[in-house]
């Protein structure tokens, strides 16, 4: 082979490295793959309990149950062991609801900057009633606005204010001072103050197992906060399953004592004329109570009682963690 021919494959192999690295460099820095321990979930119609008084009403959601540890398998019972992320839901809470969320989990500490939080709604307005330890333990009332922010949070932005039962808010713009200059926020997760607005994070207010998902809506119904999270998704996997029903699909995940493989679970309603009760600390309860049938394709359908309708002398097993 002359030299000239090996001029010629050594200048066509420099071409094709010079074509390649750039490829290869995009590729090393391409976003991080999926979780492949990742659980696809689905739920249709639920009352999920938080706790025993406190629980929300899923219309619909599908997303994912993603083990909070690199690699680990998503064990039902722990619910410190998976987060839940959304890729659309539709979640509301009532204002009882929401106000014993923070004041347990947000204000709990003696340091708290509010306590004694109340939230009701009227006119399409949500009113927040508390008191200031910082500021004399004053009692204090906004009204005002929910909306959704562009980083998917949900902002309270207040239009009245009173402090001791008389309406501050002219005053405040007099001398130029607002909500934040009143509540210091630093100490406390999942509410910042910004001006005359109050900002709730939903991935860090609510108990575990935590949620991930942008608010993209939100809105006043009845005497509850209705959230939108992301955006409607093609029929999920289970969209045939009638009746009420939190559905599981792929990877892997455990459940008491049972590892189910390339999971295919659905835990269906027994009673479809109301929404499917459902208290993660008490579902093995649920699940005596009901009956179990397996498919052909070695998938498992759980026909389970509501929660609030289950003899009150539930097991009386340690709750889940």
């Amino acid at each position: 082979m002359t030299a000239k021919v090996w001029c010629r494959i050594f200048l066509s192999l420099m071409f094709f490295a010079l074509l390649c690295i750039p490829l290869l460099t995009v590729a090393s820095q391409s976003p991080e793959a999926p979780d492949t321990h990742a659980v696809d979930f689905a739920m249709k119609n639920v009352t999920y309990h938080y706790s025993e008084p406190v629980a929300v009403h899923i219309a619909e959601l599908q997303g994912q149950l993603i083990p909070t540890k690199s690699g680990a398998t998503v064990f039902f019972d722990d619910k410190n062991s998976f987060n839940l992320r959304l890729n659309y839901a539709e979640i509301s809470i009532s204002y009882n609801a929401l106000a014993q969320v923070l004041n347990e989990n947000v204000f709990s500490s003696s340091d708290a900057p509010i306590k004694h939080l109340s939230i009701e709604g009227k006119n399409n307005q949500l009113i927040m009633k508390g008191k200031l330890p910082q500021k004399a333990n004053v009692a204090f009332e906004t009204v005002g606005t929910l909306s959704a922010d562009p980083d998917g949070r949900i902002r309270v932005h207040s239009d009245h204010v009173k402090a001791a039962h008389l309406p501050v808010k002219g005053l405040m713009d007099l001398l130029g001072i607002d909500i934040a200059d009143l509540i210091d926020t630093k100490k406390v997760h999942g509410i910042t103050a910004e001006k005359d607005d109050l900002i709730l994070d939903s991935e860090q207010i609510l108990p575990p197992p935590h949620i991930q998902g942008k608010v993209t809506a939100v809105r006043l119904q009845g005497n509850d906060i209705v959230l939108t999270f992301g955006s409607p998704q093609p029929a999920n996997f289970a969209a045939k399953q009638p009746g009420n029903y939190m559905a599981f699909r792929h990877s892997d995940m455990r459940f008491g004592k049972l590892t189910m493989h390339d999971a295919d679970l659905i835990m269906i309603d027994m009673d479809p004329a109301d929404p499917f009760d459902f208290f993660l600390d008490h579902y093995q309860d649920q699940l005596v109570a009901g009956y179990t049938k397996s498919t052909p394709q070695y998938g498992l359908r759980t026909y389970a009682r509501d929660y609030n309708k289950l003899k009150k002398q539930v097991s009386s097993r340690s709750p889940r963690r």
